[in-house]
C-alpha cells in the first residue's frame, strides 16, 4: 500500500463518516426515543440508516469510483479496483433509537481481503477513532493502546446479544458460566465500539457471537493496532461464529474459555 492510497483512504473514511455522523446526530427527531415501541419510530430510524449509507457511498463513489461496496443496508458494488468499503451507516440501531449516547458509524476499507483503514466515528461521544495497517490506532489524534492484561479474574469483558431468541439464551448462559470468573461483563450494545473501547484500555476484552463484516471490520483493524489479539475461534478468524479481541495472555484465556462454553453455536 502506498503512502499515497493510505491518506486517501482514510481521508474519505473520515470524511464520509463526520458527514454522516453528524446528519444522524442532528436529524434525529427529539421525541424518537418516546415512541420507541412504536412501529413508525423504527421505520425512521430504517429511514436514517439507509440515508446515512447512500450519504457514504455517494462520497465514496465520487472519490473513487472503481471501488467496490459492502452495507448492512444493502449496498453491494463489485468495483475493478480491488478496492472494497465495508460500512455499517449506525451501529448500535436500538441505542440510537432510544436515545442512549453508544452508537457510532463505521467504515473500513480493504484491498484484497486485507483491511487498510478503519474509522469509527461516535457523534454522541464525540469521539472518532481510526487506524491504517501498521500505522497505529487512535482516539481523535491521541494514540491508543490497550491495557496490559490482566489475571482472567480481573479482566473487564464487553459483549453483545443477538436478536434471535435461541441465541440469546445461549448466549446468556454463556455469560451466566463466565461472570463469576472475571472482574465483570459489561454490555455496550455497539460491536465496533467495543472492540474501539478494547483499544483505548477501557475494557480488556470483548467477545460475541453473530457478527457481521460491516460490525467488525473498521474495529478489528483498530483493536489489533493499539495491540490486540484478534479471532474467533482457535486457530480461526473473526467471523460470524465468534470474535474475539483481548490483549496478549488474556487473549488466549478468554478464547478457550469460550471454546469449552460453546460460545460458537446456538445449540
Amino acid at each position: 500500500m502506498t503512502d499515497q492510497l493510505r491518506a486517501e483512504l482514510l481521508d474519505t473514511a473520515l470524511e464520509a463518516a463526520r458527514r454522516a455522523g453528524d446528519f444522524l446526530r442532528d436529524a434525529r427527531p427529539d421525541d424518537l426515543g418516546v415512541a420507541a415501541t412504536k412501529t413508525s419510530a423504527v421505520d425512521v430510524v430504517t429511514e436514517m440508516d439507509l440515508a446515512s449509507e447512500r450519504m457514504i457511498t455517494s462520497l465514496i463513489t465520487e472519490r473513487r469510483p472503481e471501488d467496490g461496496v459492502l452495507g448492512e443496508e444493502g449496498a453491494s458494488v463489485e468495483g475493478t479496483s480491488g478496492v472494497q468499503w465495508v460500512i455499517d451507516p449506525v451501529d448500535g440501531t436500538v441505542n440510537y433509537l432510544y436515545g442512549l449516547p453508544s452508537w457510532c458509524v463505521s467504515i473500513a476499507a480493504r484491498k484484497d481481503g486485507e483491511t487498510l483503514v478503519g474509522v469509527v466515528h461516535a457523534p454522541m461521544r464525540g469521539e472518532t477513532c481510526r487506524a491504517v495497517l501498521g500505522g497505529g490506532a487512535y482516539l481523535d489524534d491521541r494514540p491508543i493502546r490497550v491495557r496490559p492484561a490482566p489475571d482472567f479474574a480481573l479482566a473487564l469483558v464487553g459483549t453483545g446479544f443477538g436478536y434471535l431468541a435461541e441465541r440469546r439464551a445461549k448466549q446468556a448462559e454463556v455469560v451466566r458460566a463466565l461472570v463469576p470468573r472475571v472482574r465483570d461483563i459489561r454490555r455496550g450494545g455497539s460491536a465496533a465500539i467495543d472492540l474501539c473501547d478494547v483499544a483505548a484500555g477501557r475494557l480488556d476484552a470483548y467477545y460475541e457471537r453473530g457478527l457481521n463484516p460491516w460490525d467488525i471490520a473498521a474495529g478489528d483493524l483498530i483493536a489489533r493496532e493499539a495491540g490486540a489479539l484478534t479471532g474467533g475461534r482457535p486457530g480461526q478468524a473473526v467471523s460470524g461464529e465468534l470474535t474475539v479481541a483481548a490483549p496478549p495472555g488474556l487473549f488466549e484465556a478468554l478464547q478457550g474459555r469460550l471454546e469449552e462454553l460453546g460460545a460458537w453455536h446456538d445449540d
